[in-house]
């Protein structure tokens, strides 16, 4: 009796599976940051997709925290930046001899690097920051690292001050602090960034064409891009350099769970959009492709070539 009993819960199983979730980690950034409220929205979304994976937000210190979490294996996946995540695979800068096996699974915002200032500052313009109290990004962040770079070859030096989100808008608010550096999306600044400027004028400082034609020569991880006005009240027009924001995983991931996730994301219509402004009408497949800096996970090539995208070269898993 107990062989037939044993038999038949194994057969029962095997039908119906064992009704346990794939349990998945996913690294985001501050809980202040407009990208956090992205993250839990797509772990919702993922969650809610009958695919049977169990994914938990996590929040973290942003791209660089997420790829270092990621190496120990403490995370599954998580928020990167192009550029970050490009120097990781290929072993070079913060991650100099220590290549990390990562790939990616999407892109869902062009992230231009906003330098915020309070108005009285007296700073109008890059080349003045040299001593200024500024923050540089979130520590941790891809933010952080990449303005570092930046005002390298610019040969500026301010007096980085470190911290979170909350606790620099705050110091910023109370004039202990002049201004920090925040990603944005395409057509607005960040919600922290908002926040700040509904009490204290803000000026954003854009970059020369010396300054710009610098970075395009020394950092062909990053682009240079141009912001129309209009990102927040009475902001001008202004130039400054950016990169793509979006998730990677490591090769632990099953080809399956990867293909899974993609294909939650890239066939939502409106959790995504509804969570973070700049994503509402994203073509979040042609952003992947177009700011791609490593190849994608399996998984994630799978949805794109079942769904008519040519996967270029750069972006193909090598054998």
């Amino acid at each position: 009796m107990k062989r037939i009993i044993g038999s038949t819960i194994a057969a029962l199983l095997l039908a119906c599976g064992t009704g346990h979730a794939e349990d998945i980690l996913f690294g985001s950034t501050s809980a202040s940051s407009s990208h956090y409220g992205y993250i839990v929205a797509v772990g919702k979304l993922i969650n809610e997709s009958g695919s049977d994976i169990n994914a938990t937000v996590v929040e973290t210190g942003a791209a660089m925290d997420n790829i270092r979490r990621m190496e120990r294996g403490q995370m599954d996946l998580g928020i990167i930046t192009t550029n970050v995540l490009q120097h990781a695979v290929a072993g070079t800068q913060e991650f100099d001899g220590r290549a990390q096996d990562l790939a990616l699974l999407w892109v869902y915002l062009p992230a231009p690097q906003n330098v915020i200032m309070r108005a009285d500052s007296g700073v109008e313009s890059l080349s003045a920051l040299g001593g200024v109290r500024l923050n540089p990004g979130i520590k941790g962040s891809a933010t952080e690292t990449t303005t570092e770079a930046v005002f390298e070859v610019l040969d500026i030096e301010p007096d980085y001050v470190r911290g979170s989100t909350t606790d620099i808008v705050d110091s910023i608010k109370d004039n202990r602090l002049a201004g920090y550096v925040k990603s944005g999306s395409a057509n607005t600044l960040d919600s922290s960034t908002i926040d700040l400027a509904t009490t204290t004028p803000i000026r954003v400082l854009g970059l020369d064409q010396k300054q710009a034609d610098a970075i395009r020569e020394n950092m062909p991880d990053i682009s240079i891009v141009d912001v129309a006005a209009g990102v927040a009240e009475g902001v001008p027009a202004y130039t400054t350099w950016s990169f793509g924001v979006g998730v990677a995983a490591t090769s632990e991931m099953s080809d399956d769970t990867a293909y899974k996730i993609v294909k939650a994301v890239m066939e939502d219509k409106s959790v995504q959009g509804n969570a973070m402004a700049g994503v509402k009408g994203a073509d979040l497949a042609r952003l992947t492709l177009d700011y791609g800096t490593v190849p994608l996970h399996p998984g994630a090539v799978r949805w794109f070539e079942e769904n008519g995208y040519t996967v270029p070269d750069r972006l193909k898993p090598q054998q």
